[in-house]
Order: structure tokens, then sequence, then C-alpha cells
């Protein structure tokens, strides 16, 4: 299942996002994953490990049809808290899901796949349930700000404590070795995140800026199913051999020399 957030946690993730820095590098993430999501009018989207629907506010009003799942009864509270009955909330675990093949057209991890115990099963998960694409967002362990809460970690604990962070090439091992060689479509962004303002907006939202290995925040779009060039092959009949008669049957030419009854 991985680690789940208790009631004081939960209080403390909504508080972190109101920061002025951090709500900056948000806003750069929901308009990373939003350009990966394409949205169209009703889409059936999923949300693996929803949180306290931070990730979900945006998509209300796109006409979508949305369920959001975390396996914290405490984040869900306050998800509901946000969204009301307009998403479809459910507590589980992403390596678990308890929806159909191609229940949903899109799937998305939006800074939850770093909080799972088996990050690649969940991706499958993920890739059983979406019939159209996966889109990841997840903190990249090569930016020079996640080194930091990395090293950070190791003299005062905190929730980055519980995380594992992925760089371009982790998820792409993952989902190579799931899906084979399936289409993958990446970007980063945050490249600087103590640094705020349109301007830098502007510059940070940028195709050339964002093909950056070293972005704070990846985002990532994939096809779970690869899609196959056919061609029509000729159809070829191989007519069957007629069985010899059983021994002992009266044959026609034996008939004709006078020996059959």
């Amino acid at each position: 299942m991985g680690y789940v957030f208790d009631f004081t946690e939960a209080g403390h993730y909504d508080a972190w996002f109101e920061q002025a820095g951090n709500r900056h590098c948000l806003d750069l993430e929901i308009k990373l994953i939003m350009d990966l999501l394409d949205l169209l009018p009703g889409q059936r989207i999923l949300d693996i490990g929803c949180g306290t629907g931070i990730s979900l506010l945006p998509l209300l009003d796109k006409g979508v049809s949305l369920t959001g799942i975390d396996p914290s009864v405490h984040m869900l509270d306050k998800a509901h808290e946000r969204l009301g009955s307009r998403v479809d909330l459910q507590r589980c675990a992403g390596e678990d899901l308890p929806f159909e093949d191609n229940a949903f057209d899109t799937a998305m991890f939006f800074t939850s796949l770093e909080f799972t115990d088996r990050p690649a099963k969940a991706i499958e998960e993920a890739c059983r349930v979406a019939k159209d694409r996966v889109v990841i967002g997840a903190l990249n362990r090569y930016a020079p700000v996640n080194i930091y809460r990395r090293c950070k970690c190791f003299f005062s604990p905190n929730i980055y404590t519980q995380a594992r962070f992925f760089s371009v090439w982790d998820l792409k091992k993952m989902l190579f070795g799931i899906l084979g060689d399936v289409p993958v479509h990446w970007r980063t962004t945050a490249q600087l995140p103590f640094v705020r303002g349109k301007m830098v907006s502007a510059i940070e939202n940028t195709r050339w800026v964002q093909r950056s290995f070293c972005g704070t925040f990846i985002g990532m779009r994939i096809k779970p199913v690869p899609k196959f060039r056919v061609r029509p092959l000729p159809l070829k009949i191989t007519k069957q051999k007629i069985h010899k008669p059983a021994t002992g049957l009266v044959t026609t030419s034996r008939a004709r020399d006078g020996h059959g009854s």
C-alpha cells in the first residue's frame, strides 16, 4: 500500500501549498499536467493518490467524469470538503485498484507514486484500467531542490523521508519493463523553484526549457497499449488427403475381378 498520511500530515499537506513559493511551483506543475492530459468533454479520469483533492480541483469544470482514490481516510476527508459530491472518492491502494479493465480513459498520478511501496505495480494497475493514456507527475531526483530535500531528511525527518524520488530514466525503465517500447512523452517544470513572477512563469512554460532533465517536477504521458500496423496475408487452403479404405472392405477393383460377394 505504501505510506498512508495521518490526520496531522493531511493538514500540513494543504498548509504547505498555501505558502507563496510552493503555490508558484504547484501552478507550474498543474499547468504541465493539464497540457499532458489534453482533456476532452465526457472523458473518464482516475486520479490515483488524489490526496486532499488539490490535483482534481482544476478538472472540475472541464466536463469530465472524475474519480479519486487514496489509502488515507484523512486525506479523503479533506478532499470531500474541497470537492463535495462532484468527484467519486474511494479509499483503496494504487497497487490494487477495484476497477475493471479499461474503466477509464485516463489515469494519472500527481506526486503520489513517490509514496507507494511498489511503484511498478501501481503503474501496471494504472495501465490496466486506463484505455487511452496514463499521465505521471513525479518529483525529479536530479533536481537541485529535491537533492537538498533528500539530504535534509537525514538530519530532520519530514514527509520527504517517506518519499521515493524518480528520474526520467527511472520512469522509462519501469514503463518499458511493463509495456515494452510504448510511446512516451515527457517534460519537466519548476527549473527555478525559488524564483517567481510572470516572466519566470512564461519562461518555465516554454517547451525548450521543459526539455531539461533537471526540473523539480517530471510530467510524463504514455499510451498503455502499443499500436500495431497490420497487413493482410494470403489465405492458403490445403486439401485433405482421402484415407485408404479400411482392411476387409470390398473395393471396386475386387468386385470387377469376381472376388466380391
